[in-house]
């Protein structure tokens, strides 16, 4: 496949995925649809760490603008943008694997939330073991359903950025080859520019 097309195509996927990630990152700040909890501090503290914001977020979105542009405006052509596109992509792959170690470190630990009379992370030393007993979940009484509802986010910021790690990665690979090896655009103009010295000389 052309460089170039490949860029464009991993620029369209990480688009929706870096948005998918800052998303579930803003929602988890808003466990059963209440901002009282945000007021109260009363937030997991994987949450405050805003890996799907900052790290799936924002640090995929911006290359994924160059990678897909360094695709839909020919920079595939030039190397100088092909490199930039690694380096981009390095950051986006630093930024998915924040949001994959927070996320991972949410799914953990487990949610902040009201046991009794106090606010505490119950679930914090039980290795993860609490996901698969869903009879425990009901310690916690507030905020309401914070167990499934941090799970079911941080899992999603986990397949979210493992897909990202491996698409920048990929692009990195395809910025290699488009910088050493040129790309498909500067074969098909010396190809274009041949027809036309050819066209020329039969002309003359």
């Amino acid at each position: 496949m052309c460089t170039g097309k490949c860029s464009l195509c991993i620029g369209k996927t990480l688009y929706p995925l870096a948005l998918i990630s800052a998303f579930c990152n803003i929602i988890l700040f808003f466990p059963d649809w209440k901002v009282t909890y945000v007021q109260n501090k009363q937030i997991t503290e994987e949450v405050k760490l805003m890996g799907g914001l900052v790290g799936g977020g924002v640090m995929v979105l911006i290359p994924a603008f160059h990678i897909y542009m360094t695709g839909e405006r020919g920079w595939c052509a030039n190397r100088i943008g092909m490199f930039l596109s690694i380096i981009l992509a390095a950051v986006g792959v630093a930024g998915a694997l924040y949001s994959f170690s927070v996320a991972v470190l949410g799914l953990y630990h487990g949610p902040l939330c009201k046991v009794g009379d106090e606010w505490i992370t119950p679930f914090e030393y039980k290795n993860a073991d609490y996901l698969k007993d869903r009879a425990s979940w009901e310690k916690c009484t507030e905020p309401k359903n914070v167990v499934k509802f941090n799970s079911g986010l941080f899992s999603v910021l986990f397949f979210v950025s493992i897909l990202q790690i491996i698409l920048c990665g990929i692009q990195m690979i395809n910025g290699l080859f488009g910088c050493l090896c040129g790309t498909c655009r500067d074969t098909e103009n010396t190809r274009h520019n041949n027809v036309i010295l050819t066209t020329t000389v039969h002309a003359a």
